[in-house]
């Protein structure tokens, strides 16, 4: 009967990891997703355009010619909503 144990606990030995084997995997793989946030995170501090691409003549032409984007809230003029509301429709 010892033998049939002895054989169960080899057999159960060699199908166990070892646990530093184990950890180091699990070390290796936590490294590599933290540099690979790391490097997300600093490529989402880029900015997506160059400095003074938004300011051209041309972006801001179409901003006034285009109604649906020049009356979004955060580009509309603060006086029309003044305007609007003096001058707007009687009550």
């Amino acid at each position: 009967m010892g033998f049939i144990m002895e054989f169960a606990e080899n057999l159960v030995l060699r199908l166990m990891e070892d646990p530093k084997e184990r950890d180091r995997k699990f070390r290796e793989r936590v490294y590599a997703v933290k540099d690979r946030c790391q490097k997300t995170k600093e490529m989402w501090s880029y900015p997506l355009r160059p400095y003074g691409f938004w300011t051209f003549e041309r972006h801001n032409a179409q901003l006034a010619w285009d109604a649906k984007i020049s009356q979004v809230p955060g580009r509309r003029d603060p006086y029309d909503d003044l305007l609007q509301d003096s001058y707007g429709s009687p009550k």
